[in-house]
């Protein structure tokens, strides 16, 4: 009776269980939830990466070329690219579809190469490796570490690899992790976005051509329309008839010429119209160009007439230049009079390396900034509407001079003094937000105030503008000649390290952030923790942790069996 006391207990309990199984299956079908338990929440999409995917109305494809042979920090952001590819499918549904490519696995020589062209044609730059084989030796791999997504007849390219020079490799790798969710969120947005918002260059003031700023601008046209803008005085080239503007954000890199007070005031109420605007200017005229046939050259105060409507706006760009003791190198002639021309890199401290902040989402995670001949940025005025934030700066051990400069060649073989570079930090990009006060209030006569054409405006509505104190942060060098035989360099490259700066990388992100995708740089704010382990500890206590991974879990389960034997005994032995 006992025996079939427990039979029938126990088959109650397995329906009970398989009813319960069944019924959580059902019900999961139509409740979803996902717990992170991790510390720095890496499965945990922002929202707007969830809505995004949500209302997706057809496939987006990912052809990862990421895989094969590869060390361990690729294979764990191949991992990483994985699960948040996983994640994206769990909101996306089938919309997501991914596969993993090894564009070395042809045992051809030729085919390979071909594969490689085509890859670095579309826009995926390729990573020399070395690999070390099983048997000590080391071989050369060349790898493309992107992501070509594509969504219906549009394809774009995402080179996931950040190279931060300030970085270990670790490091780049943990960089970019961070950076995955934000990338392919951006990818998704450039393929299926049909109505472009506007960007415009504007020209007129002597600002960079369109071959100076041709890589950015290639590179937003992914996602903008980019056009070049004259102004000419002309009231509806910045606002349509209707007072509306037609352009989501305006460019003015690097003018030379001064701004007509007319057309100061058309930028100024594009502005109150709630314009926003990236200001890249130079508060003093200078150029290495005169260096090259010439050991000095003088570098005056810029006049562009933009002062006083920066200053208005609250920032002030000072007629100064920045000196700092981490910098770019120059070529620099270090043969004897009458010898054969000899160059060798010099340290140039009138080009900063600068600094972006990490605790704004535009400039988290991005690479030094290369720059030439860059001043100081202050804030101005104590107006409550406009919040403030420096985005970018100088090192720690930098200075500045006033104009005029006398800038001399024969800088760079006097030895660098850091006590001397008692400046650190120095303010060189900021972001000001908020309500704006227009500069010519109570300076316009009240028939141009009253004129419902002009629909004159005081204030502006909420609005942003970045500003940075040197235009050559956006002009990328160009090789090859002029017109159609110009080839453009990569905007941030160093022909003299070889090495690639952050400059595309920020202005991208600016040019995101005033165009309104805040929730799409939310992503940026992710912070994962790189736990690395304790190499010296490893080594001191390899053999303890060894015998405890190996022996412990055995005397676990041991241990586990004698005590399950025991219970059950006497459960049982009672019983009888």
């Amino acid at each position: 009776m006992q025996r079939k006391e427990i039979k029938r207990d126990n088959i109650f309990q397995l329906v009970i269980t398989l009813i319960s199984v069944i019924l959580l299956t059902i019900v999961s079908n139509y409740f979803f939830t996902r717990i992170d338990l991790t510390s720095d929440k890496r499965f945990t999409l922002s929202s707007h990466t969830k809505t995004m995917l949500k209302n997706l109305d057809d496939i987006v494809y990912f052809k990862v070329y990421l895989d094969g042979d590869l060390p361990a920090g690729f294979i764990r952001l191949k991992k990483a690219t994985r699960e948040i590819l996983e994640e994206f499918k769990v909101y996306g549904k089938d919309n997501i579809q991914f596969e993993f490519i090894d564009p070395a696995e042809s045992p051809d020589r030729k085919t390979r190469n071909e594969i490689f062209r085509q890859l670095y044609k579309k826009g995926l730059e390729p990573t020399n490796l070395t690999i070390k084989e099983k048997d000590g030796s080391n071989k050369q791999k060349i790898i493309f570490p992107g992501i070509m997504v594509s969504y219906r007849n549009k394809e774009v390219p995402v080179n996931i690899l950040k190279n931060n020079i300030n970085y270990s490799s670790e490091g780049n790798i943990n960089a970019s992790i961070q950076a995955l969710e934000y990338e392919l969120t951006f990818a998704i947005h450039k393929t299926t976005t049909i109505l472009s918002p506007r960007i415009a260059f504007i020209a007129g003031h002597g600002e960079l051509d369109s071959l100076q700023t041709g890589d950015l601008a290639k590179s937003l046209s992914d996602y903008y329309t980019v056009k070049r803008v004259r102004i000419n005085s002309n009231l509806y080239s910045l606002r349509d008839t209707f007072g509306i503007n037609r352009y989501k954000l305006i460019v003015i890199a690097k003018p030379t010429e001064k701004f007509s007070e007319k057309d100061k005031f058309i930028i100024d109420q594009y502005i109150m119209y709630g314009g926003k605007v990236l200001w890249l200017v130079d508060a003093v005229n200078i150029s290495m160009d005169s260096l090259a046939y010439s050991q000095s050259t003088l570098g005056f105060i810029n006049n562009t007439n933009l002062n006083d409507m920066l200053f208005k706006y609250g920032v002030r760009v000072n007629p100064n230049l920045i000196q700092d003791m981490r910098c770019s190198v120059i070529p620099v002639n270090t043969a004897m009079v009458g010898q054969k021309p000899k160059f060798a890199p010099a340290p140039w401290i009138y080009f900063p390396i600068l600094e972006p902040s990490q605790k704004s989402t535009i400039t988290r995670n991005i690479d030094l900034i290369k720059t030439q001949f860059v001043s100081s940025i202050d804030t101005v005025g104590e107006d409550s509407d406009i919040k403030k934030t420096i985005i970018l700066t100088s090192s720690k051990y930098s200075r500045t001079v006033n104009a005029p400069i006398l800038v001399d060649l024969s800088m760079v073989s006097k030895r660098i003094e850091p006590r001397v570079f008692t400046k650190s930090f120095l303010p060189t990009g900021l972001l000001l937000e908020g309500k704006f006060k227009s500069l010519f209030t109570n300076r316009i006569s009240p028939v141009i105030a009253q004129n419902t054409d002009i629909g004159f405006k005081t204030e502006s509505k909420n609005t942003s503008m970045i500003v940075f104190s040197d235009g050559d942060i956006i002009r990328n060098l160009i090789t090859g000649g002029v017109g159609e035989n110009a080839k453009l360099l990569p905007l941030g490259y160093d022909r003299y390290t070889k090495q690639t700066f952050g400059n595309k990388e920020m202005l991208i992100n600016c040019v995101n952030y005033l165009c309104g995708m805040n929730d799409l740089l939310e992503s940026r704010n992710k912070e994962y923790k790189l736990r690395l382990l304790d190499r010296p500890k490893i080594m001191d206590e390899r053999l303890k942790w060894q015998l405890i991974n190996l022996i412990l879990p055995i005397i676990l389960i041991i241990a586990f069996g004698l005590l399950y034997n025991y219970l059950r005994k006497r459960k049982y032995l009672k019983k009888s």
